[in-house]
């Protein structure tokens, strides 16, 4: 995963390569433990993916080498959830932002999302 180079904000505002990739939903497959040990970011709390998050951008959290890394998926949520307070409501829309960039057809992420993610996170908020 290469730093988010091409997305930088300009004056204040996103640029509109920044405007064009939020805009349109391109998924950001962000493995910010990689980041950070490659040294693209001195620390988690420096990576700008809960920027990213926040600002509505079709941010996905993903391993890059996770054997490599020693890190797993849910390592990494763990992490950003506690460097940046995230809470149920924003895991679950990573999540569901990370099936519908899947490549998985439309009827099984339809599937997925109404029969598993939706109701495993209303489970976990309850």
């Amino acid at each position: 995963m290469y730093p988010l180079v091409g997305l930088a904000v300009q004056d204040g505002g996103l640029g509109p390569v920044a405007r064009r990739v939020r805009d349109e939903q391109i998924p950001l497959e962000v493995a910010p433990s990689s980041n950070v040990q490659t040294g693209a970011y001195p620390s988690l709390a420096a990576h700008p993916v809960d920027r990213l998050h926040r600002l509505g951008f079709a941010v996905t959290l993903n391993t890059d080498n996770r054997l490599m890394s020693g890190v797993s998926v849910t390592s990494e949520f763990t992490d950003v959830v506690r460097t940046f307070g995230w809470g149920w409501d924003d895991v679950a829309t990573v999540t569901e932002r990370a099936l519908a960039a899947s490549f998985a057809e439309e009827a099984e992420k339809a599937r997925l999302l109404e029969d598993v993610v939706r109701p495993g996170y209303a489970a976990l908020r309850a």
